[in-house]
């Protein structure tokens, strides 16, 4: 193969040799210590270079084209450091923190001495020098002690240590070369593979140039419009044009990801299986962890607990090359599958899976979380050509809030104590220290105290002692390990320490005492945009979209700050004649107002509507306390005049069998008529799909406000301070996002049709009209005396005018005046 029809591999050096090297065991007992290192590392490797002399060049940027059979391997790095020993001669410094007593080092870690040897190679041959002194300094990232390892290797000897990696890379880099060529090839002359529903081609087309001028878009477009694959059809484009490496299509719920993965399936089943684009789906440890689904036990992933850990680095390679090489859709079975069979960890092995596929279908926390998200792409500040496709981008808010923010409780503090009495002096002293702090803040606090940073900058300090000693004492005992509630605290005090390092105006720091004289301090990421806005610009393009993303500028102003990033509104392709729409006038859900005479009223409501068609309904209620009343009040009302109606409630905790067997409930056949009682802004608001006559009216209860709070009264305050409507940011904005989101659940497909009523006489006022979206333009007002005769009067004229298309299963609505084709629809 010719130089130029080369395919590109660009790869760090980190990755190159704890690719190739690993081996041994999966053990989260060691790995927590030595990620924990990784954090605290860089602090050390500025201190160590600082102290060196003036011949001491640090953070070097290397590359080097290495060849890798069909492929060019780009090889890419920072050398800690480069220096001239007393003999004059050059040497590459490579620095490594460790909690491990250095003196207990015999030599180097093989991986560590791997990557100085890389770098001493990368350098030599730039300068062209007969040799480097290689050197490894270890650093106690408690002590601070320091142990050097050094020796001298010829250029010969390097560039050998170095072939022998890119030889143990080459079958890797072959798959990858391959896989491209064919990739591209296959998406040439790629189309949609459906005729373009109203609205939908110029989805595409704005997708598309966004990705292509390397933009942020926003879109809000309705469901049904098929959202989902007009932004992952021009994403695979990009691909085959090469525009993009890889794409993250970005969901908040497990449901979705579903949808997804049915783009990717449709667009390689509408070129009859010969699209050559493959795709991961990554699922939660949890939730695929052998340990939880077959034996009820909770994740622990050491050699000791699972049987899948040890020895897992032995075979993980074989496992995921097994899978690459045979499937292009790579979904939770597949992976369980192959790890069982190869008796490796499903979750790590499906990180590994997805270095090499075209797209990464995963949950937010992957791109955005700064403890979960993918080091192998977003770690030390690293950028690909990366398309982000995130989806009910309305979600991504609240999200990255909580991602950004941390919690210290003092109670844990107190707990954790007694715990660790009996272990270590220090602990205990360490922990006794931050329960002191926190006494002191707790005495001073009259409810919530709002803080600057420098308030709490003691207790940060004696946090950081506290977080050393229990890695520290983990790593001097490693037959130990956390239980559910050390791993939870050791995790609190990660984050406040991560958080903390990022405190600036875009947090409220506060202390709360709370009702069960419990105290807890947080720091508070108001506006996550600057966090989110760090992570997009680790990729080239993002697209938000959603089916409810008005007003659009303050989803910009929170996701990504820029007010000024394009934006489209997708019209509803959906006739609305299908829907009737009302906001009544005479029923109020507000905390003050709520009566028995208003729980009535709101059952009168239901009842009166739903005994002019049986079907089943939605019920959206404000919180579950709410639900419950209004439960209390539609049984006082329903058994004796509509015995045939059965009532259900969402339940404040339902397992992934129990929400399953709710919606059942929905599909299957009955004559009479079920009333589904949930909550606003809950699991069953958004994200479902019940269409046709499974679903035929949606009633929602209250305008959805968040419940007054510390945290939304803080939200406020900051965004009047900052020069916007703090009520709007706080509370309006997302409780209109709920509404629309439930009343979004009727209408889903061009056969649906059913009522929507707004039960609050707020819907009326400006400020909530103002966020209705266009296709609202048409709501009705009503009151409890006329809205019998509306829903009547729009049942009857959808009977009158329309029959369903006898073909098949298809129940299309046909106008009467077809009859004369014997009542099938135009597409039959």
């Amino acid at each position: 193969m010719s130089e130029e029809n080369k395919e590109v591999i660009r790869l760090s050096v980190r990755s190159l040799v704890e690719f190739v090297l690993r081996t041994g065991d999966l053990d989260n007992r060691r790995g927590r210590a030595a990620k924990d290192a990784m954090a605290e590392g860089s602090r050390i490797h500025r201190r160590i270079q600082k102290q060196m002399g003036g011949d001491y060049h640090a953070e070097v940027s290397l590359t080097c084209h290495l060849d890798c059979g069909p492929a060019t391997l780009i090889l890419e790095g920072r050398a800690d450091g480069i220096f001239t020993d007393r003999e004059g001669r050059r040497g590459i410094d490579e620095i490594k923190g460790i909690y491990r007593d250095v003196n207990r080092l015999e030599e180097p870690i093989p991986v560590h001495k791997a990557q100085a040897l890389c770098y001493g190679y990368m350098y030599a041959f730039q300068e062209q020098l007969d040799g480097m002194v290689i050197q490894l300094t270890y650093c106690n990232l408690e002590s601070e002690e320091i142990r050097r390892f050094q020796d001298y290797y010829t250029f010969e000897q390097l560039e050998t240590a170095v072939k022998m990696l890119v030889r143990g890379y080459q079958k890797w880099a072959e798959f990858a070369s391959f896989h491209r060529q064919a990739s591209i090839a296959s998406i040439q002359g790629l189309e949609f593979p459906y005729p373009y529903r109203p609205g939908q081609r110029s989805l595409v087309v704005s997708a598309y140039r966004a990705m292509e001028r390397k933009q942020r878009l926003f879109v809000q477009a309705p469901t049904g419009i098929g959202k989902t694959l007009s932004v992952v059809f021009p994403a695979v484009r990009t691909l085959g044009e090469e525009r993009s490496d890889k794409i993250f299509y970005l969901t908040a719920k497990t449901i979705t990801r579903s949808v997804a993965e049915e783009a990717f399936r449709i667009l390689r089943d509408s070129t009859d299986g010969n699209l050559c684009v493959s795709s991961v789906t990554l699922t939660a440890k949890e939730r695929i962890c052998p340990l939880v689904c077959e034996e009820g036990k909770e994740a622990d992933c050491n050699p000791v607990s699972c049987p899948y850990a040890k020895g897992h680095f032995d075979r993980v390679n074989d496992a995921v090359y097994a899978l690459i090489t045979r499937k292009n859709e790579i979904l939770r079975e597949d992976i369980a599958a192959y790890a069982k069979e190869y008796r490796v960890c499903p979750f790590e092995m499906s990180l590994d899976v997805s270095n090499w596929t075209d797209a990464i279908i995963c949950d937010y926390n992957y791109v955005f979380d700064p403890n979960v998200r993918l080091q192998r792409y977003f770690g030390d500040g690293q950028e690909g050509n990366y398309v982000f496709l995130i989806d009910e981008a309305h979600n991504l808010v609240e999200r990255a809030r909580e991602m950004y923010s941390a919690t210290l409780c003092k109670e844990d503090f107190l707990d954790s104590a007694r715990h660790y009495k009996e272990r270590s002096v220090k602990l205990s002293k360490a922990l006794t220290r931050c329960n002191k702090l926190l006494l002191e803040m707790k005495r001073e606090c009259d409810r919530i105290d709002k803080l600057i940073p420098e308030d709490i900058s003691q207790l940060t300090f004696a946090v950081d002692h506290l977080y050393d000693e229990i890695v520290t004492w983990y790593e001097e005992h490693p037959n130990e390990s956390m239980d559910t509630e050390e791993s939870r605290f050791f995790f609190s005090l990660r984050d406040f320490l991560l958080v903390s390092e990022k405190l600036d105006s875009h947090y409220q720091v506060y202390t709360q005492l709370q009702e069960d004289g419990g105290f807890l301090l947080k720091l508070f990421c108001v506006d996550p945009s600057k966090n989110l806005r760090e992570c997009l610009d680790q990729g080239s393009s993002a697209l938000f979209f959603s089916a409810t993303m008005l007003p659009v500028n303050y989803y910009k102003s929170l996701l990504s700050g820029e007010t000024d990033d394009p934006a489209i509104y997708v019209p509803s392709p959906f006739s609305q004649d299908h829907r009737l729409l009302c906001a009544a006038r005479d029923v109020t859900t507000r905390y003050r107002d709520r009566s028995e005479q208003s729980f009535d009223q709101m059952a009168a409501y239901i009842e009166t509507v739903t005994a002019v068609r049986s079907g089943n309904y939605f019920v959206f209620c404000p919180s579950y306390a709410y639900q419950e009343r209004l439960y209390e009040a539609l049984r006082r009302r329903i058994p004796e005049t509509h015995p045939d109606i059965q009532i259900v409630c969402q339940g404040s905790r339902m397992s992934e069998p129990e929400r399953e067997a709710y919606l059942a409930l929905f599909h299957e056949e009955r004559t009479g008529t079920l009333v589904g009682l949930g909550i606003l802004g809950g699991i069953f608001s958004e994200g479902i799909d019940l269409r046709e006559d499974t679903l035929i009216g949606v009633f929602i209860a209250g305008t959805g406000l968040p419940q007054v709070c510390a945290e939304r009264e803080i939200l406020k305050d900051y965004y009047e301070q900052h020069g916007k409507n703090g009520f709007d940011y706080a509370y309006l904005y997302p409780g209109m996002n709920k509404v629309q989101q439930a009343a979004g659940r009727l209408i889903r497909t061009t056969q649906d049709e059913g009522v929507i009523f707004l039960l609050d006489h707020r819907f009326w006022q400006r400020e909530y009209q103002e966020l209705f979206p266009r296709e609202w333009a048409d709501c009705r007002r009503v009151s409890l005396s006329d809205a019998a005769i509306l829903a009547r009067t729009f049942w009857e004229k959808r009977d009158r005018n329309f029959i369903r298309c006898i073909y098949r299963n298809c129940r299309e609505s046909v106008p009467v005046r077809m009859r004369n084709w014997q009542s099938f629809c135009r597409n039959c």
